[in-house]
């Protein structure tokens, strides 16, 4: 997370920054309370505040409303997370992730099929 004061970001304000990553345009609050019925608009707010203060997101005020922005890329974000996980649970392997992934039956035919197809395009 480039530039972020802390880069552990909880699973509810991942579901926040999901949103504002899918959008085009910067949301306020109560756009995104409109994407996430599930949650108060109050509980939102209090997200996006979390976010900001980690650095996460950045907002401009328009009028009565405040409209906020990712600062964090999504891809990025995403690969340093998967780092962080194989680090942490796998001893750095990735190898020894798929063979857990394997094991616990998380592999479809389909998926193994994929990945083998993205190993054959590497080779190339």
């Amino acid at each position: 997370m480039t530039g972020g004061k802390d880069k552990s970001i909880s699973d509810a304000e991942f579901e926040i920054i999901s949103v504002l990553w899918s959008a085009d345009e910067p949301m306020s609050a109560q756009d995104i309370s409109e994407r996430k019925k599930k949650w108060k608009y109050s509980t939102i707010a209090t997200l996006l505040k979390r976010l900001y203060e980690k650095g996460a997101v950045t907002y401009e005020k328009r009028g009565r409303y405040f409209y906020y922005s990712p600062l964090i890329d999504e891809k990025e974000y995403k690969a340093e997370q998967t780092k962080s996980l194989v680090s942490r649970l796998y001893n750095g392997s990735v190898k020894n992730l798929v063979a857990a992934l394997f094991e616990n039956k998380q592999l479809s035919g389909e998926d193994v099929k994929d990945i083998k197809d993205m190993f054959d395009l590497w080779e190339d």
